[in-house]
């Protein structure tokens, strides 16, 4: 599994410097502003990623190869968490410090079964007691939860070090 994420992940690191390199090209005061909040951009790219990947493994596992549903998804989530895992830590956040990787992995972790309860709760409140209407519900549960994730991320597991340092 580990040949298999790094293949992906060297893939994935491509595409978004090929996408870098497009958008300095063609749109270099975008790219200005863009650079200047990049830890934003990535964090805002970075789930997206991970969100294809699961269902890209969704796909081949359960609609090509036919595995039961319940596998495929717990495997497609997995990789996922995996491939969001990594972004964050090494390309959004520039972490490099691998000495408190499973620290890290294991709040990670935490904070996504913290998020998956809040999620569920706001939505609750908002869709069974306010009436807000589910699709502009989970927009917007999705964009606190994002923002609460990404102070997080930053400030507590994946906080800089000396010598952490990123393009």
């Amino acid at each position: 599994m580990t040949a298999i994420s790094g293949n992906t992940m060297k893939l994935i690191l491509n595409l978004f410097n090929n996408l870098k390199s497009l958008v300095a090209k063609h749109y270099p005061q975008l790219f200005a502003r863009l650079k200047r909040h990049k830890s934003i951009v990535k964090f805002f790219m970075s789930g997206p990623v991970a969100g294809a990947v699961d269902l890209a493994v969704l796909y081949l596992m359960h609609g090509l190869f036919h595995f039961s549903i319940v596998l495929s998804t717990s495997v497609a989530y997995i990789f996922g968490f995996w491939v969001s895992f990594y972004l964050q830590k090494f390309w959004t956040f520039c972490n490099h410090n691998k000495q408190h990787v499973y620290q890290q992995l294991g709040l990670y972790f935490l904070l996504a079964f913290i998020n998956l309860n809040l999620n569920g709760y706001f939505m609750h409140v908002l869709v069974d007691r306010c009436h807000v209407w589910y699709i502009l519900a989970q927009l917007g549960v999705s964009l606190l939860i994002g923002l609460e994730s990404f102070v997080i991320y930053k400030f507590v597991i994946f906080r800089k070090h000396h010598g952490d340092d990123c393009q």
